[in-house]
């Protein structure tokens, strides 16, 4: 028997992927599966954004590029930063990565040494609970409830902190739940952060386009934690490039040279093509992707209007991201056919069997009284979903 590592023994598989491998398995069998559990935009990266990786194929950006990034990307970047986020930004400030999750991972293995403690708000991003753990890191988790809409309290963040406590990483909007804290939450954050010493905030806010409450907050605009807080970005959500594999950074230099120093040793810079494509989604106006922002907003509103008619989901309204979390603890202990429901996996099995819809247990994101849909999906498919949730969960008793 081969002798794997700890660390990898230790590590958790990403629920959401294992759902959505389930899904194609199911699929594969010609079962008519629904699946809502990928965080994917179903549209198709803008054209414009094509047409610069198609020109920087024929300029042949074929060769090795800058670990960090290209530095006329990375003054995008900076540029894009200040237009939306009122954030100042260097070049030597920036790194590209492949993708934001690797983003997080330079971050936290710069930051973080065993026993360090990080302060992670539920629900939370499957990953980061794990990232933290492979770092050697001790993930302490603060719970919220859908009744607070799954906010923390500046309260809750100060009771967390230990002498032991090095970092906070959090997304907003969030995902799993859609929520957006404001301007003044987030400053109300801030001062506790402030008032701790060597204690560090990654802000993930690769969702901060498709926000239905107007222009999103950055944790950074604050002047006390500006130094003291990593802005982690990318190009998947916003602008349909999840195959894309590109995601960024904004911080400290000394982090940023940290990140680049890490990622030279295992990934070196982010594929040619991807950045000379993400330089025009860096620079175009917001506008350009309205239209994929005002058909999330439209779903959103179609999917909590459908779900607020079955019995027993307790529904919360999400302000940005492209997910509902409802509660379902209400159907716990509840049964039909050879389903028992105990958890919220359970229920999420119920549902994969009985109405052939694929959804993320709330368990993987630190919650186990909810569950994760994604409505990333066409109206259509959306109504059909639902409809299918709620004959089956009408029939639990």
């Amino acid at each position: 028997m081969i002798q794997l590592s700890d660390r990898v023994n230790e590590l958790e598989e990403s629920a959401t992927l294992a759902m959505a491998a389930r899904s194609r398995e199911l699929k594969a069998q010609g079962k008519d599966i629904i699946s809502l559990s990928l965080g994917e935009p179903d549209f198709f990266t803008p054209d414009f954004i094509k047409e610069a990786a198609k020109k920087a194929i024929d300029d042949n950006y074929s060769t090795y590029m800058p670990v960090q990034g290209y530095l006329d990307l990375r003054e995008s970047i900076c540029l894009k930063f200040k237009r939306d986020n009122g954030l100042t930004y260097t070049p030597d400030q920036i790194v590209v990565s492949t993708g934001a999750k690797q983003s997080l991972i330079n971050v936290i293995l710069c930051m973080i040494n065993p026993g360090d403690e990080v302060i992670v708000p539920a629900p939370y991003w499957v990953t980061y609970y794990e990232q933290v753990k492979m770092a050697g890191g001790i993930p302490v988790v603060i719970h919220t409830t859908i009744d607070s809409d799954f906010k923390i309290t500046p309260d809750q963040l100060k009771k967390a902190i230990t002498p032991k406590s090095k970092m906070m990483v959090f997304s907003n909007p969030c995902n799993p739940t859609g929520t957006a804290y404001t301007k003044t939450e987030l400053q109300a954050l801030a001062a506790v952060v402030a008032a701790t010493p060597n204690f560090y905030v990654i802000s993930d806010e690769i969702y901060e386009h498709i926000n239905f409450v107007g222009k999103n907050e950055s944790f950074a605009q604050f002047p006390e934690v500006y130094d003291r807080t990593i802005t982690v970005n990318g190009v998947a959500k916003a602008f349909a490039m999840t195959g894309w594999r590109v995601g960024y950074i904004g911080a400290p230099k000394e982090i940023a040279a940290a990140c680049t120093k890490l990622q030279g040793q295992y990934t070196s810079g982010t594929g040619s093509i991807s950045q000379r494509a993400t330089k025009a989604a860096m620079e175009a106006d917001p506008s350009k992707i309205k239209f994929m922002v005002d058909a999330f907003h439209k779903r959103r509103d179609l999917v909590v209007s459908m779900l607020r008619e079955i019995n027993g989901l307790k529904i919360n309204v999400p302000q940005g991201a492209f997910y509902v979390f409802p509660d379902v603890s209400y159907f716990f202990g509840k049964s039909f056919g050879k389903h028992t429901i105990k958890t919220a996996e359970d229920l999420t099995m119920y549902l994969l069997d009985e109405a052939l819809v694929a959804l993320v247990t709330g368990e993987a994101f630190g919650d186990g009284n909810c569950v994760r849909i994604s409505y990333a999906a066409s109206e259509e498919v959306l109504k059909n979903a639902i409809s299918r949730i709620k004959i089956a969960l009408d029939k639990l008793s």
